[in-house]
């Protein structure tokens, strides 16, 4: 039997903490992942009561992802002069705040003191984009993708305790409609920080705090440009027509327990596959498993467009969440072969910036264009950039052929 390579055990051995870590982030996921789905489920209805006018009444939403996209650098600077555990516990005090701000909303009517609230939200969903990473970080590199998949199969949970939160609390707070959920979602926000509570990673290094080479350099790899593109078109269309699909599923005449439930199989379909993700891409790679997922997006805006009844939107909705888990987690597994050690945070705070900074536009986007044109309309949209970004993997897969080619006969030469 052949010894290992000296030195190879030690690299490939696990961290201190390193299980205790992934499955405190995979709890927090679980308990974080409530508050994505609570607005998810209940933004547009409230902004459709509360809005001056109804063209306004994804706004709410809108402003959600604007906090998420505004508040991924500030806490990228805070994990690389802090550590990833002080960025987590400033984005649970956001979803103590959101709860919190939200309720009072409602109960005033305030429209704007709503809108406001979801900024908070959006800080609070930035910084738990980030706990993908932080597992990356707790074990040997080649534990980071089935470590990542593991942390957001914990959405499964979320998936389930979203909806059913808005369920059993929307009408306790009568005739305040959905005031109770958001207090609960405070709740639940501030347990996860008692989870947070117990992570422990190891403390940045001067390397890391320094930063590593420049952005520039960084940002103009090929590998990275495809991971970014592939990570933004998921969740930009997985956003694009989730925000529509519960305002649209009353507009046609279903109930608020069916767009609850939609909206449940949903979530647990975007964070199931993570059981699987992970090792599938070890097995075959990131962009395979990236280009199942743009397939099955392409999937989900057909079975939509095929009708309206309640299983063609569950259909729809469920086929969305598979897609954006196999797009979006290895667009990010990608990101990993794009940095050194030192360079992490601030590489994958970028990306992510990219990423929710572009999503902005098609969330704004969303609720007018449903408004005025219908669900059809959202549908056949959001198949626009998933051409973008089969073109820009098949560029990126030609480039490289041809600098391979170009190598070889350099060589022979």
């Amino acid at each position: 039997m052949s010894r290992p390579v000296a030195g190879t055990e030690i690299a490939d051995a696990p961290p201190p903490h390193a299980t205790s870590n992934v499955v405190r982030l995979a709890v927090a996921q679980a308990l974080a992942g409530a508050n994505a789905v609570v607005v998810y489920a209940t933004g547009a209805i409230v902004g459709n009561t509360l809005a001056p006018d109804g063209t306004l009444a994804t706004l709410p939403i809108s402003l959600f992802v604007v906090g998420m996209a505004a508040s991924i650098l500030p806490a990228g600077i805070i994990a690389r002069r802090y550590g990833r555990r002080a960025a987590f516990l400033f984005g649970t005090a956001c979803g103590i705040l959101v709860g919190l701000m939200s309720a009072v909303a409602i109960v005033l009517g305030s429209f704007w003191l709503y809108c406001s609230a979801m900024i908070f939200g959006g800080a609070y969903a930035a910084v738990v984009l980030t706990f993908r990473f932080a597992a990356a970080d707790c074990v040997p590199p080649s534990g980071r993708a089935r470590a990542m998949s593991t942390v957001m199969a914990g959405g499964v949970a979320a998936g389930v305790l979203g909806p059913q939160l808005v369920t059993a609390t929307m009408n306790l707070s009568q005739p305040y409609l959905f005031a109770a959920t958001y207090l609960a979602q405070a709740a639940v926000a501030a347990v996860s920080a008692s989870v947070l509570v117990g992570v422990r990673l190891p403390t940045p290094s001067r390397e890391e705090i320094a930063g590593g080479r420049p952005l520039g350099i960084i940002a103009r790899q090929p590998r990275f440009v495809v991971a970014v593109v592939c990570g933004f078109v998921s969740y930009m269309v997985m956003n694009f027509v989730m925000t529509a699909a519960p305002l649209a599923m009353r507009i046609c005449g279903l109930s608020q327990e069916d767009a609850n439930l939609g909206l449940q199989w949903h979530v647990i379909a975007m964070y199931a596959p993570g059981f699987l993700t992970g090792r599938l891409i070890t097995r075959f790679g990131a962009e395979p498993v990236v280009m199942v997922g743009l397939a099955l997006l392409f999937a989900s805006a057909a079975a939509g467009l095929a009708g309206i009844d309640v299983a063609h939107f569950w259909t729809s909705l469920v086929l969305l969440g598979v897609g954006w888990n196999f797009g979006f987690v290895g667009a990010s597994a990608m990101v990993l072969e794009c940095h050194r050690p030192e360079e992490k945070t601030r590489v994958q705070s970028l990306n992510d910036f990219i990423v929710f900074g572009t999503m902005t536009l098609g969330s704004f986007a969303s609720g007018g264009l449903l408004t005025t044109h219908g669900w059809n309309a959202v549908l056949w949209v959001s198949s626009v950039p998933l051409v973008l970004a089969v073109a820009a993997v098949a560029a990126a897969n030609l480039a490289m052929r041809r600098r391979t080619a170009a190598e070889r006969t350099r060589i022979i030469s």
